[in-house]
């Protein structure tokens, strides 16, 4: 007997499982940040009850869990054998990236269970340090710099009233329209506006780079001294 439309699209349709549940609470985060996913609301994408959703997941931590792995999952890996700057530079500019996709993902890490992804990435990123001769004191204070500083600009960049190209052009009408009233009030600003965020070629996400290197300095100094101060 023929299958009427309701029986075929219940079997022609994509199985529910933990990895599409995942995958679908990271559309609805990015598409409308993370409260908006929740278990009824991901439950109704994926055309099944709510209760029917803890069948496959043990509740919303898990989602959670999940959703920042993906975010890692889309970092680049820091590669055995590349010199630890240039590992370090690509894998700042990768998470900012991914980051910029996912803005969500900056408030959710410290609240999440690390999964595969997340754990590989930070142990890729251990290793690299570690084969350049850092101590693993000297390992845990450059990943903590670093990942402050990354995580910190992306969350800048995410509230910013910025474009793709991290210009903040959007806004220079409404900075001018204000220029009177902050050159009396605040003229401090008003100099930096002026001088600074309104001339041309000026965009927020170059301070990007001159951060990140003045941090890498920093870092590439002390461990130089330990190497010295060992060899000594």
């Amino acid at each position: 007997m023929p299958r009427g439309p309701r029986e075929t699209a219940a079997a022609t349709r994509e199985p529910v499982t933990r990895e599409r549940a995942v995958r679908v609470a990271v559309e609805l985060a990015d598409a409308g940040g993370i409260e908006s996913v929740s278990m009824r609301k991901l439950a109704a994408e994926l055309s099944i009850t709510p209760m029917s959703l803890y069948y496959h997941v043990p509740g919303k931590e898990d989602i959670l869990d999940g959703m920042l792995d993906v975010v890692y999952s889309e970092m680049h890996v820091p590669r055995p054998g590349v010199e630890w700057r240039t590992a370090m530079l690509e894998r700042a500019e990768s998470t900012r990236a991914v980051l910029a996709r996912h803005p969500w993902a900056i408030s959710l890490d410290a609240r999440t269970s690390p999964g595969p992804a997340t754990l590989g990435h930070l142990d890729a990123t251990i290793g690299v340090l570690r084969a350049a001769g850092f101590s693993m004191p000297l390992v845990g204070h450059a990943m903590s710099l670093l990942d402050s500083y990354v995580q910190g600009f992306a969350m800048q960049e995410a509230t910013l009233p910025l474009d793709a190209s991290g210009d903040i052009g959007a806004v220079t009408e409404d900075i001018m329209a204000q220029h009177q009233m902050m050159s009396n009030a605040f003229p401090n600003l008003a100099e930096m506006a002026v001088t600074l965020i309104l001339q041309p070629g000026y965009a927020y996400g170059n301070e990007f780079e001159f951060g990140l290197e003045l941090i890498l300095d920093g870092i590439e100094k002390v461990h130089r001294q330990q190497v010295e101060a060992a060899d000594a």
